[in-house]
């Protein structure tokens, strides 16, 4: 997997588009001057929580005696269950609903929001798969990340000038593209544990 292919992953995982109206929804009843601070702190925090992962990642899958295989099997199941509630979104959102009556605080915008499971089994999977590429890897989550926090805070303007529909348009088209991707690491992974028990 090219630097480029990982980013791209990484940026669908995170689904910017998808989270704008959850996002406002959250940040409606916050001081209109601290909803940008709100929202790059959120951002910070989800960064860190995924370099943990993808420098930690290995270590823990160590420590729990998880093979690489099972990891990209779960993990394609994971992005598959996320790709599916994108297309076919319930009405409580992809990550849940809740009043947001106080200013959110890690849950739910940093997590599952941004560094949700998927993205975290997909960087601790980029990590375990090709442990000498951690340059790499550290690259695609930056400008995932970074063009993540590029349309999150422009998101009051996005959600004005494209409306719901065309952002609903979107997070399906993203969803669509992430079944496909979560579809190839399982199968990746199921040729690797059978070429591994043959």
């Amino acid at each position: 997997m090219s630097t480029l292919s990982a980013g791209v992953l990484l940026f669908l995982i995170m689904d910017p588009l998808g989270n704008i109206p959850l996002f406002l929804s959250l940040l409606r009843n916050v001081d209109p001057k601290r909803r940008q601070l709100v929202l790059v702190r959120e951002l910070l925090i989800a960064l860190v929580v995924l370099f943990v992962f993808l420098f930690g990642g290995t270590y823990l899958l160590r420590v729990l005696q998880l093979k690489q295989e099972s990891v990209s099997i779960a993990g394609g199941i994971v992005l598959f269950l996320i790709g599916v509630r994108m297309v076919f979104p319930p009405k409580e959102g992809i990550f849940g609903g809740g009043d947001a009556e106080r200013e959110p605080f890690i849950v739910p915008m940093a997590i599952p929001g941004i560094a949700g499971p998927s993205a975290v089994a997909a960087v601790m999977l980029l990590a375990n798969s090709y442990p000498g590429r951690t340059v790499d890897w550290s690259v695609a989550l930056s400008l995932a990340w970074l063009a993540t926090a590029v349309i999150l805070l422009s998101s009051t303007y996005l959600f004005r000038c494209l409306g719901t529909s065309v952002l609903v348009a979107v997070e399906r088209l993203m969803g669509m593209l992430l079944v496909a991707l979560s579809v190839q690491m399982f199968l990746d992974g199921v040729m690797a544990y059978v070429k591994l028990a043959s």
